[in-house]
């Protein structure tokens, strides 16, 4: 756990921060002092994880952003609200994404798009904004993407997925090179089973896939949040086109 004052004065965007890991790590970053502003689509499911904040850190008044990220002129608009509200962005964390399960032979067109759009594009459209403007602010900044370990392994059910992440790594490696001498970190995140997130809902349904975890259990929100805060922060200042895997040790295994 990091510092409470870890990132007090510091501005971070997180997409879907409406739920999952993307709110989890929302949260972490308010309790630690951030203003942040929640990305999502549903406005409702926004409010939630302000008030959480709120009660979290009294006066934090995160901004809720309901829209959706493959909308590049709404990102865009976006991003010059909030750098006109707070005057900069210093941290980026893309946890948007849609997944679920489907034999590709009988994929459609339209859940193609759909996912690797969410994924792939809306990723690249904060991802490119707000790296432009860290880029002309000259101060650096640090970007962190969720990541799969379908992107490394395939998903033979969840192909769409799996490959937009696989895109989404290759992506932020490239930037981590090409943003460096900025000051610019671009890292990922890639989370094992996590409990309480629509993807193992979704993906699991009624199940419990503990048993395919070494460590005999899902992970928690708060332990990926930790993660990604400790690799947002100054902390990790010589981390950059890492990818730290939180997993339990689930993808060492074939099951």
């Amino acid at each position: 756990m990091l510092p409470n004052d870890t990132f007090q004065d510091r501005v971070s965007i997180v997409t879907g921060g409406g739920s999952g890991i993307g709110a989890g790590i929302a949260l972490e970053l308010i309790r630690l002092g951030s203003k942040v502003v929640l990305v999502g689509r549903t406005e409702e499911k926004l409010r939630e994880v302000q008030r959480a904040g709120e009660e979290l850190r009294p006066g934090s008044a995160a901004m809720v952003a309901p829209l959706d990220v493959r909308d590049r002129e709404a990102v865009s608009d976006l991003i010059d609200e909030v750098v006109g509200t707070h005057g900069k962005i210093d941290h980026l964390v893309n946890s948007a994404a849609g997944n679920f399960r489907v034999a590709p032979e009988e994929m459609s067109a339209n859940a193609w798009d759909a996912v690797v759009k969410i994924v792939q594009y809306g990723t690249w459209n904060f991802t490119q904004l707000v790296g432009q403007h860290m880029i002309e602010r000259g101060e650096g900044g640090s970007i962190l993407s969720i990541g799969t370990t379908g992107a490394a392994q395939g998903g033979p059910d969840t192909v769409h997925s799996a490959s937009a992440k696989a895109a989404v790594a290759t992506m932020s490696k490239s930037l981590a090179a090409a943003w460096g001498p900025y000051g610019i970190r671009s890292n990922i995140l890639v989370p094992g089973l996590t409990a309480g997130t629509p993807g193992v809902d979704i993906l699991y349904e009624e199940a419990d896939p503990s048993h395919l975890v070494p460590l005999g259990r899902m992970g928690t929100k708060t332990e990926l949040a930790h993660a990604a805060t400790f690799l947002l922060s100054d902390f990790a200042s010589y981390v950059t086109g890492a990818e730290l895997v939180v997993d339990g040790g689930r993808g060492l295994r074939r099951q």
